[in-house]
């Protein structure tokens, strides 16, 4: 009766699981046309307490697609625009002399920053200087943030989505790869399908515009980060995965020779981690008991192609990470 039960348990998990990302999906198709993919691996990067880098130019509604997110999901949404006059205070919070009124002294009050939220939209975040990035980066890394002394925890769950713009480089301060490793996915956020493109047009130029409805709370968000862990994984599919981090390295053995040729650093051991994580996601909420090698192919991209540091050949030659990554997948 117990196996019974507990099987009954696990498939009504993985149903309200899958039934979950299609509600999301459904309320987010109101306001967001196209971009399935890109909030699939969002919502993947929730799940798995991670936080997400996206790339793309401007106008691809990368900050209506997280405000509609955190609606739906009934979240805290924050957005702070990097520039390169922000300080740290502006981020976290500071704090301010006033004067209590019963007794006449001055006391210092902290007033909290805009990382105090469960959604943060760090907009053009290689605007700003090396010192105001870390101060959030440390948010992340922590889930607190300190200040006088005093130590705060952030509510959770806590997601910073961090966007970079491609195209205007001057003015840039980038983020070290030490850095950029503390995200767990990149995105490279594309141009709309001509399909799509036409149906964004038409909606956003009517006088009805959808209005999501929220389908998942705070609780439910915080189950879902716990049962990820839960989820089994094969040992052939922790190899794979294993395997695939390992041959991004020249100096491994078994790296093939286009390896030593196009890549100075490969991925280190939290790719490796976020590999698997994010397959356990994404079987999570596709309503399968356990993923598969399929599930970590499909996660490979967003998870490596910031962590591959292309040598000089590479990038006379127009070699992209993405190729690298399709050539590795290959060869395994």
């Amino acid at each position: 009766m117990n196996k019974i039960s507990s099987l009954n348990s696990g498939t009504r998990i993985l149903n309200k699981a899958s039934e979950i990302r299609k509600k999301i999906f459904k309320e987010i198709g109101k306001v967001i046309i196209g971009q399935q993919e890109i909030i699939e691996n969002i919502l993947i990067s929730i799940l798995c307490r991670g936080h997400c880098l996206l790339i793309g130019v401007p106008g691809l509604a990368k900050t209506l697609m997280i405000k509609t997110l955190a609606e739906v999901m009934d979240l805290k949404f924050s957005r702070i625009q990097f520039t390169p006059d922000l300080m740290p205070s502006d981020i976290i919070g500071t704090e301010i002399i006033e004067e209590d009124k019963l007794s006449g002294k001055r006391v210092f009050k902290f007033f909290r920053g805009p990382v105090f939220a469960n959604i943060i939209l760090a907009d053009e975040i290689n605007r700003t200087p090396p010192k105001t990035q870390s101060a959030l980066l440390e948010a992340m890394q922590e889930h607190k943030v300190t200040i006088a002394g005093k130590t705060y925890t952030l509510d959770e769950p806590f997601f910073v989505l961090a966007t970079q713009n491609p195209i205007e480089q001057e003015g840039t301060y980038p983020l070290p790869e030490a850095q950029l490793d503390r995200f767990m996915f990149s995105l490279n956020v594309t141009y709309p399908s001509l399909e799509e493109e036409k149906e964004i047009v038409k909606t956003t130029t009517s006088e009805v515009l959808g209005q999501p409805g929220k389908v998942v709370g705070r609780e439910e968000i915080l189950e879902l980060q716990d049962l990820v862990k839960q989820v089994p994984v094969a040992d052939n599919v922790i190899d794979f995965a294993i395997r695939l981090v390992s041959v991004t390295r020249p100096d491994s053995n078994g790296a093939p020779d286009f390896i030593k040729e196009w890549i100075e650093w490969g991925a280190g051991p939290r790719a490796g981690q976020y590999l698997i994580l994010g397959a356990k996601a994404k079987a999570l909420l596709n309503g399968k008991p356990s993923p598969e090698i399929e599930d970590v192919i499909r996660v490979a991209k967003p998870v490596l192609r910031h962590r591959i540091i292309r040598n000089f050949n590479a990038e006379a030659e127009g070699i992209t990470t993405d190729h690298i990554i399709e050539r590795v997948i290959e060869t395994l």
